[in-house]
């Protein structure tokens, strides 16, 4: 039977191995930060795919179709690096 399992985002990081072991078991893991969930780690399915097939295919299904998304976010930050 699989289980939810919630990890404050240090606890996620001490015990990632285990964590991941966990997931692939089909357990899954919710990362939390001050209480509130920000994240899930769940094991990539299994399809007759490889493992990289399956998280290109993840990857590809989050991008927006018209391309426009970047990962430069140089607007939330001034000169200095720091944030606004």
């Amino acid at each position: 039977m699989a289980m939810k399992i919630f990890a404050d985002i240090l606890e996620a990081a001490e015990r990632f191995e285990e964590l991941v072991d966990l997931a692939r078991r089909n357990d899954e893991i919710v990362i939390c930060r001050a209480g509130q969930p920000i994240a899930v780690l769940t094991a990539l399915p299994k399809q007759g795919q490889s493992a990289v097939d399956d998280f290109l295919a993840l990857a590809a299904a989050g991008r927006p179709a018209n391309g426009d998304q970047t990962s430069n976010h140089d607007d939330l930050y001034d000169e200095h690096g720091l944030p606004k």
